[in-house]
């Protein structure tokens, strides 16, 4: 039989996958990638035996969870249990704290299947320890470089270019800006900090010695940064993405219409262009304010003329009228003022590939000494 493991690093490098036996409620706060939920007690049998544990004692508890657990919802859960280590004979159950859930699954799998089948000692609350950890350390000591630019220089394009990035945006499934919700929904805080941990890990185990990243705010969506990270992006050195302001409106009409359009039919099928048509609209109410009612008023007006020639035609060239608008009186002179105060801390600027040629002679550099 495998034995049991604490091996965090070895699990998470190699996506080793896990069966997680805590309830859905608790699965949905936070998992880790590729993870199965197969609880050994749904919600409410839970907080039955969680309340009976307040009470009563363990003893009551344990008790009380045996009889709610049993006959055919017992077979069926061991089912699932067994098909799981079938179909990944080289993987691990874990629960909250890696104690009583889990052996209580182990236990029942090779007493009632014959199956030996190892578990993660510490459980989930080792692992996500174990991950807060590594961003920390990261964020203190390696040597990370930020992309910055006007909204639409193709900041992301950059980073998928460069193996050595980490596309917080792809992480955090959401473009970064007000208008930067997708077709599918963010993960929870959890799940992202979780992703973020893991592909650091997978860097730095890869060798990378420079980790790029692009200079965001602190709210990417409704993700958080994880503050240690956060705080050394205020001070780690940044390289600054330039390019025309029509190449810039040709990239966020590919980006912001063309291909979120295509998302939104793609998960909602017919319905899909009225949901981005929506989309659209309630970003630019987002920030109404900000713009004043006058200006809101106007380029709500060419927006809406706009999405209807699209929802005829398909043509989204109207489209440019309220991108460029937009670009000029708001994105811009926000992001003036952010490169006059950081100033001092780029290191290099220039166009999309002087830029990413900059940051692999950058890494290769830093390889070498």
């Amino acid at each position: 039989m495998r034995r049991d493991t604490d091996n965090f690093r070895e699990l998470f490098l190699n996506d080793v996958p896990m069966m997680d036996a805590r309830a859905p409620v608790e699965f949905a706060k936070g998992a880790f990638p590729g993870t199965v939920n197969l609880p050994l007690m749904n919600d409410i049998e839970r907080q039955k035996v969680g309340t009976c544990y307040k009470q009563q004692g363990q003893q009551a508890a344990i008790e009380l969870g045996h009889r709610l657990v049993s006959g055919q919802v017992k077979t069926e859960r061991i089912q699932a249990w067994v098909e799981f280590t079938r179909n990944h004979p080289h993987g691990y159950i874990y629960c909250f704290r890696g104690g009583l859930r889990s052996q209580l699954v182990q236990h029942w799998l090779k007493s009632e299947a014959g199956i030996d089948y190892p578990r993660v000692t510490g459980g989930y609350k080792a692992m996500r320890h174990f991950l807060l950890e590594t961003v920390e350390q990261a964020a203190a000591q390696d040597d990370f470089v930020l992309v910055g630019g006007m909204t639409g220089t193709g900041k992301t394009e950059v980073l998928a270019r460069l193996d050595d990035s980490v596309d917080l945006e792809g992480i955090a499934n959401h473009r970064g800006s007000s208008f930067g919700k997708r077709a599918t929904p963010q993960p929870v805080q959890i799940d992202f900090e979780n992703m973020l941990a893991i592909r650091l890990l997978k860097m730095q185990a890869a060798g990378a010695r420079q980790f790029i990243l692009e200079d965001e705010a602190r709210l990417v969506g409704r993700c958080s940064i994880p503050l240690p990270l956060f705080e050394g992006m205020k001070n780690y050195p940044l390289v600054w993405l330039e390019d025309s302001l029509p190449g810039r409106i040709d990239r966020i009409l590919k980006d912001y219409v063309i291909n979120l359009c295509a998302e939104f039919v793609v998960e909602q099928g017919e319905q899909g262009f009225t949901a981005f048509a929506e989309r659209l609209q309630e970003s630019l109410v987002n920030i109404s304010k900000r713009l004043g009612g006058d200006c809101y008023k106007r380029l709500a007006a060419v927006m809406d003329q706009a999405l209807a020639e699209q929802a005829n035609t398909g043509a989204v060239d109207l489209h440019r009228e309220w991108i460029e608008a937009l670009l000029k009186q708001y994105y811009d002179p926000m992001y003036v003022y952010q490169r006059e105060s950081k100033a001092a801390r780029i290191e290099f600027a220039g166009e999309q590939e002087a830029v990413v040629e900059y940051l692999r002679e950058r890494g290769t550099r830093l390889k070498q000494h």
